[in-house]
């Protein structure tokens, strides 16, 4: 059984259930000897990773392309859940991209792939194999590298703002097409790609898009690893010229912070031995620094925190008619309809961690009085200046009352309820208490309308204390709610950024309305 995300090792309510160890694990890649698939240039790889679940190849991420490069040291970073009980089986493929087109699937496209599980990477940290084409052919002298790192302890994020003055021209007709690239040096001497940036095209002053990374990724959480910094000229044909290079330390960058900035010398050791009044091959300056502490729900909860609960109620038409007995929303005086047996089952686990045991309560997706105009996050006791309710009970009471005085109408638009709990909890951790850890419960039958925007929403919610329960009510198909959980792949924005955290949990309450309440409880 797995608990919430982000719920670190909440206690579990059944005690006999096999705890689930996880950990978060960063792998690296990179490749030597791929093959050639191009007449003109050398190949353009990108790397997939795919996860195997029920079966099935599922893709989980992907890396960027590297232009014409045989031997690539891909700048991705995957992560990827380690449960230390199970076999996860992992195959990376090596594809050859074509541009716009983007990453073929074709067998002239395909430059090799290797299977593997998790457990074999963490135990070993580096793993090397050959790539293998299909039907067992291997794939010349291909070989595919994996890095294990084991993410521990309150793993933040640095976001850091970078730019270059007066860099050294090495293009003969144009200037220099810039890019930077961090690596951090290893216990062993080895040097670990940290992030590479874009290319800035003919300018000797570019400023880089500002980056996110992981503090364990840039320095292993420890501030005077040290740091090599790297700048070159960018070149189509993967022939990049040196420009120069910096060291430095987390420690040192840190000095950026607020309104300083900071600033290396960029040296090429070359230039410095052969030139006498050789000064740098340019400046590279910290323009800014923001660190941001990443913590789990066990943080929260150890740190005093107390829990606020949200239950958001899907009033959609989808439901049925609750004057009819198929309706999900059926009021039948001698039993629970589906979604006050969801409820209750689902609430009474959660109200445990809630010391005031007071509900907000919320609707979406009905025509409400006065107006009976569409309403997406509405206090379902129709008090919008406190919409809380006394306990699953009062949560109950106002759902039965609500329901009569609504029509059930549409869109499914799950957004505007995870973005109003997401200010809440936004504007509670800009006090300097940050008291409370949200969790916001959303029942609802199925298909979400505004997917786009959901999917930016939990990105959004991700950098906040803050979780989300989805439970399916009904025989709907559930699979834009797998999506959201992120299970077999890690959620991104429509922009493509990932979340920080793994903030979803979605469960079919069909699979679990026959059980006791601990059973539905170790499940979630």
């Amino acid at each position: 059984p797995r608990a919430p995300p982000g719920m670190g090792d909440v206690p579990e309510p059944c005690p006999q259930a096999p705890l689930a160890v996880l950990s978060k694990v960063e792998l690296r890649v990179s490749c030597k000897h791929l093959l050639d698939r191009d007449t003109l240039n050398k190949s353009d790889p990108c790397v997939l990773l795919l996860m195997q679940s029920q079966g099935q190849w599922m893709e989980v991420d992907r890396s960027e392309v590297i232009k014409s490069n045989l031997n690539p040291v891909f700048a991705k970073i995957f992560t990827v859940d380690y449960y230390f009980e199970e076999v996860q089986k992992l195959r990376f493929e090596v594809y050859d991209s074509h541009g716009q087109a983007g990453v073929g699937t074709h067998d002239d496209d395909f430059l090799g792939g290797m299977e593997c599980t998790v457990g074999q990477i963490v135990a070993q940290k580096r793993v090397t194999k050959p790539l293998f084409l299909k039907y067992g052919k291997f794939a010349g002298k291909s070989t595919i590298t994996i890095i294990s790192e084991e993410i521990s302890g309150n793993n933040g994020y640095v976001e850091l703002a970078f730019r270059a003055k007066k860099l050294d021209d090495k293009d003969l007709f144009s200037k220099s097409d810039p890019f930077l690239e961090i690596y951090r040096i290893d216990d062993d001497r080895s040097e670990q790609l940290v992030y590479r940036t874009e290319v800035v095209k003919n300018n000797l002053s570019p400023i880089w898009e500002p980056f996110k990374v992981s503090l364990n990724s840039l320095c292993s959480c420890e501030e005077k690893r040290k740091l090599r910094c790297v700048v070159w000229d960018y070149d189509s044909r993967g022939k990049h010229d040196f420009i120069g290079e910096f060291f430095t330390t987390f420690e040192e960058m840190q000095k950026a912070m607020g309104e300083n900035k900071v600033q290396w010398d960029c040296m090429n050791p070359k230039y410095k031995i052969k030139k006498r009044n050789y000064k740098n091959s340019g400046v590279v300056v910290l323009l800014d620094l923001k660190i941001h502490r990443v913590y789990s729900f066990l943080d929260y909860i150890m740190g005093g925190c107390q829990i606020h609960f949200t239950v958001a109620i899907d009033f959609t038409a989808s439901n049925g008619d609750p004057r009819n007995s198929c309706s999900l929303h059926y009021i039948n005086p001698y039993q629970p309809n589906e979604y006050l047996k969801a409820l209750v089952a689902v609430g009474e686990i959660c109200q445990d961690y809630d010391s005031d045991k007071k509900f907000s309560a919320l609707g979406f997706g009905a025509r409400i009085p006065p107006k009976y105009e569409v309403s997406h996050d509405f206090a379902i006791n129709f008090n919008p200046d406190n919409d809380e309710c006394e306990g699953i009970q009062g949560v109950v009471e106002s759902y039965q009352s609500c329901l009569p005085k609504i029509q059930l109408y549409g869109p499914t638009n799950v957004a505007p309820i995870i973005s109003k709990v997401a200010r809440v909890a936004a504007d509670e951790e800009r006090t300097k208490e940050a008291s409370q850890y949200f969790i916001l419960l959303i029942l609802t039958d199925g298909v979400v309308t505004d997917m786009a925007d959901t999917r930016e929403a939990i990105v959004r919610a991700s950098y906040l204390p803050m979780s989300i329960i989805i439970v399916g009510v009904g025989n709907a198909d559930f699979t834009d709610m797998q999506i959201l959980d992120g299970d077999d792949g890690v959620l991104r924005s429509p922009k493509g950024e990932p979340v920080l955290r793994d903030i979803v949990q979605f469960v079919p309450f069909r699979e679990f309305k026959n059980v006791s309440g601990a059973a539905t409880g170790s499940c979630l």
